[in-house]
C-alpha cells in the first residue's frame, strides 16, 4: 500500500510499504520526512509535478535505504511530488510528470513488454538501431545464427553489441594498427601504456584497478594500536598513495545531467574505493562538455 505524508513547503511524500504501518513506524516515518503528517486518506486531490512512475529516482534509493538503516522494513520505494495547483507546471517531461491527483496507482506501469523480433538481416538491423557494429562482427552474428539454426533475436544482437562495445573490450584500442598497407608493432592502448612501462616515476598501479594511483606523502595517522579489539589509540607515519579519477559518463549526463551525474560520480568513488582498503573519496567533480558556440559572425 501507499501512504502519503504531508511535507512543510507544499510537498507530499508518498512510500510504498508492504507491512502494516503501525504506531512506531509511522512516528519514526513523520520525524524522517521532517516533522510530516501521515494522511489518513489514500488518495490526494490536486496537481502535482513528480518524477516519471517508470524510473526509480537516486533520491528514492538513498531514502528507502536510510529507512533500512533505521531498522524499518517493508519500504520498496519513496518519492516526493509538489503541490503545483494553480501555478505554472513547467518541467522536463524526460524526467517528471504532472499528475492530476495521487493515488494508489502512481507506481503502477501498465505496459505490456514489446514481443521479441527475429533478426534476419543482422547488416539492416545495426544500421537501423546504430549499433556500429564492424563487418567482422556481422560475418561472426551471421555465422552464429547458421550454427543455431535460427535467426537471433534483437536483444541478442543488442546485447553483443554492448557486450563487444569499446568500453567493455576496447577492441578498438586493442586492435591491429595497418596504416599504409603496414601493420605496426604496437596497438593503440600498447602505446598509451609505454609511457608508464618507460618512466614509471612514482605511480604505484595503472591499468589494473580501474583507477590509478601515485605515491603521496608519509602523513601521521591517530589509530588504535590493534585493530581486532579495544587497544590505546598512537600515532603513526603511513605512507600514503593518491588517486586522480575521471569517469566518462558524456550521454547520460547530457541526455540525465542529475541522475546522469549520480551515475558518474557513484562509478568514481566505486572505483577509488576499490583500489583497497582505506581508501577515502576526498572530491568528486562533474564536467559537460559543449562544442564551440562560435556565435560571433566574424567566426568561421
Amino acid at each position: 500500500m501507499i501512504y502519503f505524508f504531508r511535507v512543510p513547503s507544499q510537498r507530499i511524500i508518498a512510500a510504498e510499504i508492504h507491512s502494516e504501518l503501525n504506531q512506531p513506524t509511522r512516528e519514526r516515518l513523520e520525524w524522517l520526512f521532517g516533522g510530516a503528517e501521515v494522511l489518513s486518506e489514500p488518495a490526494v486531490d490536486g496537481t502535482f509535478l513528480g518524477p516519471r512512475k517508470e524510473m526509480i529516482t537516486p533520491w528514492s534509493t538513498n531514502a528507502v535505504e536510510i529507512t533500512q538503516n533505521m531498522g524499518i522494513g517493508g519500504i520498496s520505494r519513496i518519492e516526493e511530488y509538489l503541490d503545483i495547483s494553480g501555478r505554472d507546471g513547467s518541467h522536463d517531461p524526460m524526467l517528471q510528470r504532472i499528475y492530476h491527483g495521487l493515488d494508489q496507482r502512481i507506481f503502477a506501469v501498465d505496459r505490456d513488454p514489446e514481443p521479441i523480433r527475429s533478426v534476419r538481416d543482422i547488416a539492416a538491423y545495426n544500421q537501423q538501431e546504430g549499433l556500429a557494429l564492424s563487418r567482422e562482427e556481422i560475418s561472426y552474428l551471421e555465422g552464429v545464427s547458421k550454427r543455431i539454426g535460427r535467426d537471433l533475436t534483437d536483444s541478442e544482437v543488442f546485447g553483443f553489441s554492448q557486450v563487444n562495445s569499446e568500453h567493455c573490450r576496447h577492441k578498438i584500442f586493442n586492435g591491429t594498427f595497418i596504416i599504409d598497407g603496414e601493420e605496426k608493432e604496437d596497438t593503440l592502448f600498447q602505446l598509451i601504456k609505454r609511457t608508464t612501462r618507460i618512466n614509471r616515476n612514482h605511480i604505484v598501479s595503472a591499468y589494473k584497478d580501474n583507477c590509478s594511483f601515485v605515491s603521496g606523502p608519509v602523513i601521521e595517522q591517530f589509530a588504535p594500536s590493534a585493530q581486532d579489539r579495544p587497544d590505546y589509540f598512537q600515532v603513526t607515519d603511513i605512507e600514503t598513495v593518491l588517486s586522480l579519477k575521471a569517469e566518462t559518463h558524456n550521454f547520460p549526463t547530457t541526455v540525465e545531467p542529475f541522475n546522469g551525474a549520480s551515475t558518474g560520480t557513484g562509478g568514481e568513488i566505486r572505483d577509488r574505493i576499490g583500489g583497497g582498503k582505506g581508501a577515502i573519496p576526498m572530491a568528486g567533480t562533474a564536467v559537460y562538455m559543449t562544442s564551440y558556440p562560435r556565435l560571433g559572425s566574424d567566426r568561421e
